[in-house]
């Protein structure tokens, strides 16, 4: 496939808002998961979260006001994006500027908040504040995004689980390369909520510790939220790149990997064979690594199967937790981090490494120089990504 240029991006998470956040916590080895309790949860986990969304939405986007959509301003807010944007939307006008974004949840928990004020005022309706279509909605986010940003282009959302927002990548090139639009604003919003937390932990996959992914005594994930942005276009200017995206869903179950990871090495080889490269070429794997013990094995199967067991990966969830939906984006950017700076980070918080697993997982911070970059985001049902990037010369 021809590679799509990565004009700009940015992140904001438990890490820290934009890119220089996320490469200083990086270096410094430093967590964004706490104890501390989100809202009124009452479980004992950790959790990923994101400071400074206390403000509501105002002007003529405050009908769209939910903590999801909050998120996704701050997010936009950082590293001069919203200056990127506007000077592609005069390069290839606001008609011509697609919006694919990636989320799980998107403003259920405006919902929440509204069902709570409904119990409070016994009277069986809802408040006339909650707004379904521009807040709970899937496509809430889009909406708001491309409205914030003045684009009129093709809009949609991808839910599929935590594939959500690394999907996105590849249904913007598709959009691309058929002519839909010239250029995209690819990406990923998903926000904490109390459905998200109880509705983990009654798959018994939420843990009481922190994320320890790759770990002999993970026991499941810490969950995070995150908002992160991309700007993709077809140029032949040089700098970072999607070479290859691959897709599968393995439909082995509702809520777990294949064992043998089929679906997550069908993703992987696709990746590298639109890209025209090998398995040689691959310098570091951003592992979905969620800290569960199935997933994580049957992951690391698909990567020996692969890459062998001397390619360098690791989980970067121990540093910002699950962020769900908006994974695929939060690790295309650190994945991006790693191209640029040459910075491989830890599996953080991995105390002891699980012999079953046969994989290079660091176990310390590695400087060194990489041409290429796989980052996989695998989802409930055996929704599968796996991303690709490098630098185009």
């Amino acid at each position: 496939m021809k590679p799509l240029r990565i004009s700009d991006y940015t992140a904001t998470s438990a890490l820290g808002a934009g890119k220089a956040a996320h490469l200083a916590a990086l270096r410094a080895q430093r967590s964004g998961l706490r104890q501390a309790p989100f809202e009124t949860c009452e479980l004992a986990t950790w959790t990923g979260y994101v400071e400074g969304l206390d403000t509501p939405l105002s002007g003529e986007l405050a009908g769209w006001d939910c903590r999801n959509n909050r998120l996704a301003e701050l997010g936009l807010c950082q590293d001069g994006f919203l200056e990127s944007v506007e000077r592609l939307r005069q390069r290839h006008g606001p008609q011509r500027v697609g919006v694919f974004l990636g989320t799980s949840t998107s403003g259920i928990q405006q919902a929440e908040l509204a069902y709570r004020a409904r119990a409070a005022a016994g009277d069986g309706a809802l408040p006339g504040w909650f707004d379904v279509g521009r807040t709970q909605n899937i496509f809430s986010c889009a909406d708001y995004v491309r409205r914030r940003l003045r684009l009129e282009g093709v809009a949609h959302v991808i839910s599929t689980a935590c594939s959500s927002s690394a999907k996105a990548f590849a249904s913007a090139y598709r959009a691309m390369h058929s002519g839909l639009c010239d250029a995209a604003v690819v990406g990923g919003v998903d926000s904490l909520c109390l459905t998200t937390l109880y509705g983990f932990n009654s798959l018994q996959v939420l843990s009481t510790d922190v994320c320890r992914p790759a770990d002999a005594q993970r026991n499941g994930i810490s969950i995070g939220e995150a908002a992160g942005f991309a700007i993709v276009e077809f140029s032949d200017q040089p700098g970072p790149a999607l070479l290859g995206y691959g897709e599968s869903s393995d439909a082995h179950h509702m809520s777990s990997p294949h064992p043998e990871g089929h679906g997550a090495l069908a993703a992987m080889t696709a990746a590298l064979q639109r890209a025209g490269l090998t398995p040689r070429d691959v310098g570091y794997v951003n592992l979905h690594g969620t800290g569960t013990p199935a997933n994580d094995l049957a992951e690391d199967k698909a990567v020996c199967a692969l890459l062998g067991s001397a390619t360098p990966c690791s989980s970067t969830k121990g540093w910002t937790g699950h962020t769900l939906g908006a994974a695929g984006i939060l690790e295309a950017a650190i994945s991006l981090l790693v191209l640029e700076h040459g910075l491989l980070p830890r599996s953080l918080n991995t105390r002891q490494r699980d012999p079953q697993l046969g994989a290079a997982i660091l176990m310390e911070n590695r400087e060194q120089p990489v041409a290429q970059v796989l980052s996989n985001s695998f989802g409930f049902g055996g929704s599968n990504c796996s991303l690709l990037f490098g630098m185009q010369a």
